[in-house]
């Protein structure tokens, strides 16, 4: 596995959110797919700098905004969420203390000219 790309356990999550194309079914598999797209939401490359292992990046492109517009990025991403029963939070009563000019002192912000 590479550094921007699904662990198994997040695959096995994912894997029955795909949901089945029409037409040709994708040559290199949608993980793949999903790995590309990964890729560049983590780095912010450009399309166009998608590595080739991940294939044409135009065809890729072309999947991910028929899904966007479909909304199917949107219907995985909720199945995926975390609720709040799945994240912890820590409560602490604590005081930082910030010296008066990280608010702009007492007169306020400055106004510029």
């Amino acid at each position: 596995m590479r550094r921007h790309e699904l662990t198994d356990e997040q695959w096995t999550k994912l894997e029955p959110l795909i949901p089945s194309g029409r037409g040709q079914p994708s040559v290199r598999g949608n993980r793949n797919f999903v790995n590309a797209v990964v890729w560049i939401a983590k780095t912010g490359a450009p399309w166009r700098d998608l590595p080739a292992r991940f294939g044409s990046w135009k065809t890729i492109y072309n999947r991910f905004r028929e899904w966007a517009m479909t909304d199917r990025w949107l219907d995985i991403f909720n199945a995926l969420a975390l609720n709040d029963d799945d994240i912890a939070g820590i409560v602490d009563a604590s005081i930082v203390r910030a010296h008066q000019d990280s608010a702009g002192g007492s007169s306020g912000p400055k106004k510029t000219p």
